[in-house]
């Protein structure tokens, strides 16, 4: 997990890409690069938070051996030993580093390696031949990617949009974004920020740039991969299959020479990870466990934590958020994050990284992803071809006020409109919340969390492989008898206890309104 940044093009000095680079120090502590092209057309720096092979080999930017190519990475390359093992008769690999691997498929494949890799990524590569740049973004976004481009062509990127702004890139709000923000509670579901001028490379997406010119384009969708077909085999057969592929997701996302670390709170989901470690690492397993609590029982999973960790011998570290701690940190997680946040539940998984990084603990799993797959939101149940229910859960009513909103500026707004690429509702609806709502926007709150406190957080139920397959099930495997999840729970009885893959679904919350009516009632005003 690091920060990366580049400048190509025309019109740039060296101290802009010293300051994207400056401007990202919490994302990679541990070492920084620079590099600059010979004929002045490109330049790129790597802010490293050193996770897989610590020498000094893993460096970056890292250079190719006949000096052509020169490449920044931000993420892990879960499968790099595989690859490694499949080009290794042709190249000399010299650092045990998954950059290298990635330098060594680009090589040989070009942009076709994005379909080989396993993993969560943003990079670049300069080719110093042709003059060019290649920036790819892994297959759900979880690592980020932003750009700029001047009028001249020349084009910024870097892993947070504060490095844009740093190199010079006006800091001028987007009025579209924000009226749609406040009129639909939309953010994060296209490539438009919430800064004018400043785009996100969406997932699943590569950008080249060459003779001053910008082009994207779309190398994996979700949808295009699975077709409209239904997996008809037997329940049996593709439990057997995702049971085998969850094991192996687990696995690949261990690969470390660091402290790996899990975030549980008490759900399936969470559970199911803590399960998968022990059938991965077996029962003696001690990884650390974090979790997060706010002193309020009615919103506090600790109870449930506590009873998944009751037999086992994994520590339990507990990060509390407060009252007190709000207006404080709301100030400084606002500044990590660039664009607005998901309020008070953000703050909380904030404390929890900053908790993993005073143990000594710097890659961290988590759960994310299941309630996509597998149907898990309350709303999935009562799908129909009419209105899509809102992307918000646990309110009837919506909580945005777009009639308090000035009528110019609220007819700014641009309302999401999905496509209808299968043919039954509910899957639509969860193509829309995994591509376009619900993970876009917490890869990005969680991302600058972690980042925050200079750690990794990975994610494994968010392998394509596993999304592929669950996304093929028929809605009577998803949902049965007004439960989501159906084959999940099942599956999940193999390494569970029965109380909790039965366990009713519970939304993730802190007692946001109560703080806001209470203790926070006037900072809040």
């Amino acid at each position: 997990m690091c920060g990366i940044a580049g400048i190509f093009g025309e019109s740039w000095k060296p101290d802009d890409l010293s300051a994207m680079v400056d401007s990202q120090r919490h994302r990679g502590p541990d070492s920084y690069g620079l590099y600059f092209d010979p004929l002045r057309r490109g330049c790129m720096g790597h802010n490293r938070l050193s996770i897989i092979d610590l020498s000094d080999g893993g460096r970056q930017p890292m250079v190719s051996k006949d000096g052509a190519l020169v490449i920044v990475l931000n993420g892990e390359i879960y499968n790099y030993l595989e690859l490694k093992r499949e080009l290794e008769s042709e190249y000399n690999f010299v650092t045990r580093s998954d950059t290298e691997v990635l330098l060594a498929a680009y090589e040989k494949w070009g942009s076709g390696c994005l379909d080989r890799l396993v993993g969560m990524f943003a990079f670049v590569v300069w080719d110093k031949r042709k003059q060019s740049a290649f920036a790819a973004r892994d297959r759900f976004g979880v690592k980020p990617l932003y750009f700029h481009t001047k009028i001249d062509g020349t084009l910024l990127i870097a892993s947070e949009i504060k490095a844009l702004h740093a190199a010079g890139v006006p800091r001028v709000p987007d009025e579209q974004t924000w009226s749609t923000y406040l009129v639909h509670g939309l953010c994060d579901h296209s490539q438009d920020t919430f800064w004018d001028e400043v785009y996100s490379l969406p997932g699943g997406h590569h950008l080249t740039w060459g003779n001053n010119q910008t082009r994207i384009a779309q190398w994996y969708d979700l949808a295009e991969r699975i077709g409209d077909r239904v997996d008809e085999r037997p329940e049996q057969e593709v439990q057997d299959e995702y049971f085998e592929l969850m094991k192996e997701s687990v696995k690949l996302r261990f690969r470390s020479d660091v402290a790996v670390g899990i975030n549980l709170s008490g759900g399936l989901d969470s559970s199911s990870l803590l399960g998968l470690v022990h059938e991965v690492q077996g029962r003696e397993s001690d990884v650390t466990a974090f979790t997060f609590i706010t002193g309020n029982p009615d919103y506090d999973e600790l109870p449930w934590v506590e009873k998944m960790l009751s037999k086992t011998k994994h520590a339990l570290v507990i990060s509390t958020l407060t009252p007190n701690d709000v207006p404080i940190m709301a100030d400084d997680v606002q500044y990590y994050q660039d664009e607005p946040f998901g309020g008070l539940p953000t703050l909380a998984y904030a404390k929890l990284f900053e908790a993993a990084k005073k143990n000594g603990v710097t890659v961290l799993l988590d759960g994310n992803g299941m309630d996509e797959q597998w149907a898990g939101y309350d709303y999935y149940q009562n799908v129909s071809n009419g209105p899509e229910p809102s992307i918000l859960q646990g309110t009837k009513e919506t909580p945005v006020k777009a009639d308090c909103i000035n009528p110019e500026f609220r007819k700014l707004a641009k309302p999401l409109l999905t496509p209808s690429v299968f043919k039954d509702p509910l899957r639509n609806l969860q193509y829309r919340d995994t591509k376009y709502t619900k993970i876009s926007r917490a890869l990005r709150f969680n991302d600058r969390n972690s980042m925050r406190s200079s750690t990794e957080l990975r994610e494994p139920f968010l392998d394509h492989r596993m999304f592929e397959l669950a996304m093929r099930q028929p809605t009577n495997r998803k949902i049965a008898d007004g439960v989501g999840k159906k084959m999940l729970r099942e599956i999940s009885q193999r390494f569970l206890p029965n109380s909790i893959y039965t366990a009713p679904k519970r939304a993730l919350q802190t007692p946001q309104r109560e703080w806001l009516r209470g203790p926070l009632r006037e900072s809040a005003r």
